[in-house]
This record gives structure tokens, C-alpha cells and sequence, in this order.
């Protein structure tokens, strides 16, 4: 392990739930992340009774976007530094909203910037985000001329909750489930749909002093009830930064995908003051539109713990132990029912949890030139 630097020198590492409750399966996941995060600054986990002063210098590990640096900083939250995952200003700002445009003369929330939609156009697919039910049935009359689109709840994960619209009716019957408050607060996005799509991850990691960038594709897998949803990612990680990752043979639509992700970020950092993370991942779909054409575009962003993040810990501390290690290949699996694990596999999670059942969760690392 490298000797760290005073400024990385942290007293323990906290894990901090923000949320109202954490499914068993993702507490597992996330003290099992803690853990290995606090093997990299040579300190423990600690509980989050014990820290949240700022003059003590812990690092803390979100179990979501955070919101609000006043709030934060008092616990010494102030820099990519002091936590893995992401700290906003607003709570749009943690969400797939800010992947798309408004509309016309729509209704917008506190912090809202137009300037990200025109940095980032070349990196986003064709939608809008709203905050109002009117403005969602304005952006989906203009969408629907091209087209069918995607009806997308901003605070779903693992592709729940979304679906296909291809006339104004359906649109009504899926708008009249929703909250209202929750989409003026969160917003709501309409998309084009894509078919035969491939999903692409694209991100970067900062602990201890030690930065990787990857990229990778995304695994399905169904759940107990039949439904499709994440099943895992499969990455390729190097020491460095974009520039690193866009040293390797990549194939065309690959350095797409991460162009589009580093454009996409960059926008972000111009365009919403406060802006901090240190762990940054981009989902970017690749498909065919309605009129058949080849599309490419971030779907959303994740500054937070997610589901590629067991194995880019993984690579952090491959990259810690070896300083000469330049590129690693790791992946996450979720797999429900009992697989047969492989001898590699690194455990976070195996039981029968209350809300998905009987499932797995583990990842793997190997040698970069290893399949």
C-alpha cells in the first residue's frame, strides 16, 4: 500500500445513509465498500456518531447524491476528497433531469441551467425534462411527431418505473399515477426510444490519491418477478484520467461513449456551481431511433454508489498495491436464485433478502489482457 500524503490521511471511514431505509442487500454491499475504502486510507470504518465534526478529517462513503454544501460542509465535506460519490447544490441536480432540455417557456426549479443542455448537445439523445404534469404534455406532443418515447421517473434506478409512450392517451394514463410535488421537486423526463440498444458505462474513481477511468458495458438480468433490470457491468480500467483511457484500441463507438461522457461532465462542472465528486459514472445507450438511425447519448449520471462500484474499489486497490499496474479488467454480477461462483469471485452480498429474494452480488477482478 502507498505511504499517503497528509492532505489523504483520513481518521476512519464513515458510512453515511441518507435515505428514509436501506434494503438489507445494499447495506451489505455498501459496509462491504466501507471496508475495503477504509484498507486504502489504512483506518477503519466508524460510525457516523463518532465523526460528523469538520475539524476532524473523516471520509465518508453517501449511500446517495448529497444535497446541499452548507449542510455538509459542517461535517468537513467539502471537497472530492472527503467522500466517494458526489455532493449538488439542488435535488434536480442528483437526476436524470438534468440529461435533457426544457421546453419552451416551461416552468423550471431554483438552480435550473440552460447553458448545460447547449454545453453538453452533442453528448445528449432527444427529450425534455419537466417539473409540471402541462409541461410534460407539451414535451410529449412535440417527441411524439418523431416517434414513440421513453417516460422516465427520474429517482428510479435499474430501469424501474419506465415506459414506452406512443400516443397521448397512453401518456395521460402513466402521468395520472404519478405526484405531482414529487416531479416539481425531482422532475420527470420524455425521451426518444431507442431499439436494440447497447448500454455503456463510463466513469472515473478518486480515492487516496489514486484516479482510474473505465468504460464498460452493461449486463441484464431478470428478477423473481420476470422483470428485467441491471444485472452488472464488465469494465476496463487504467490508472489515469480520459486522456489514459483513450490511449487504448478502442473501437469507434466506444470512443464515443466516452467522449460523450467527458463532454457530458464537463457541462456539469461549468454549469452548476458547488458541483464536487469523486466518483463519476455515466450511462450512454446506443440503439437505433424510430426512423432507423444510429443514436448515441448519456442517459444519465451517477455520483454516487452504484452498481459498477464494487469493482472499481476493486481496481483501487489493485492500483494501490502495485504502483507498475496500468490496466485492469473487473466486473460486477447480480444474479438471483444460487449461482455456481466462480473461484475469483469477490462476495458483497448472498442471502435471501426481504425485498428481491434469494440473490447474489459479487465482482471480479483479473489481468487486464485476461477474458
Amino acid at each position: 500500500m502507498p505511504m499517503l500524503r497528509s492532505t489523504d490521511r483520513k481518521q476512519g471511514v464513515v458510512l453515511l445513509d441518507t435515505r428514509q431505509s436501506t434494503p438489507e442487500h445494499e447495506h451489505s454491499v455498501h459496509l462491504k465498500l466501507a471496508e475495503r475504502l477504509a484498507q486504502l486510507f489504512d483506518t477503519e470504518v466508524v460510525s457516523p456518531a463518532q465523526a460528523p465534526t469538520a475539524n476532524q478529517n473523516f471520509y465518508y462513503l453517501p449511500t446517495e447524491t448529497l444535497i446541499g454544501a452548507e449542510r455538509y460542509r459542517a461535517m468537513g465535506i467539502g471537497a472530492p476528497t472527503d467522500l466517494f460519490g458526489g455532493l449538488v447544490s439542488q435535488p434536480f441536480m442528483a437526476t436524470k433531469a438534468i440529461s435533457h432540455p426544457l421546453a419552451a417557456d416551461a416552468r423550471f426549479p431554483l438552480g435550473w441551467s440552460n447553458d448545460f443542455a447547449r454545453l453538453a448537445q452533442d453528448a445528449l439523445l432527444r427529450g425534455y425534462s419537466v417539473f409540471s404534469l402541462d409541461d410534460a404534455l407539451r414535451a410529449a406532443q412535440l417527441l411524439l411527431r418523431e416517434g414513440p418515447l421513453r417516460l422516465k421517473p427520474v429517482r428510479a434506478t435499474a430501469g424501474r418505473g419506465q415506459c414506452v409512450i406512443d400516443n397521448m392517451k397512453g401518456l395521460e394514463q402513466a402521468l395520472g399515477a404519478m405526484d405531482e410535488q414529487e416531479i416539481a421537486l425531482w422532475g420527470l423526463t420524455l425521451e426518444e426510444n431507442l431499439s436494440q440498444v447497447q448500454t455503456f458505462s463510463v466513469g472515473q474513481a478518486l480515492v487516496a490519491g489514486i484516479l482510474c477511468s473505465y468504460y464498460g458495458t452493461q449486463q441484464l438480468t431478470r428478477d423473481h418477478q420476470g422483470e428485467e433490470i441491471y444485472g452488472g457491468s464488465d469494465l476496463v480500467l487504467v490508472r489515469g484520467d480520459y486522456d489514459d483511457l483513450l490511449q487504448l484500441q478502442l473501437e469507434d463507438h466506444l470512443r464515443l461513449a466516452i467522449t460523450q461522457a467527458r463532454t457530458y461532465e464537463q457541462a456539469a462542472l461549468q454549469s452548476f456551481p458547488g458541483f464536487i465528486a469523486s466518483r463519476r459514472n455515466y450511462d450512454v445507450a446506443r440503439g437505433l431511433n424510430n426512423q432507423g438511425k444510429l443514436r448515441s447519448g448519456v442517459l444519465e449520471q451517477s455520483w454516487r454508489i452504484g452498481g459498477a462500484s464494487s469493482a472499481e474499489v476493486l481496481a483501487l486497490q489493485a492500483f494501490a498495491a502495485d504502483p507498475a499496474l496500468m490496466r485492469v479488467r473487473a466486473s460486477t454480477h447480480e444474479v438471483f436464485d444460487a449461482p455456481e461462483l466462480p473461484a475469483d469471485a469477490t462476495i458483497f452480498y448472498q442471502g435471501d433478502d426481504s425485498e428481491l429474494g434469494r440473490v447474489c452480488k459479487y465482482a471480479r477482478i483479473r489481468d487486464y489482457d485476461h477474458p
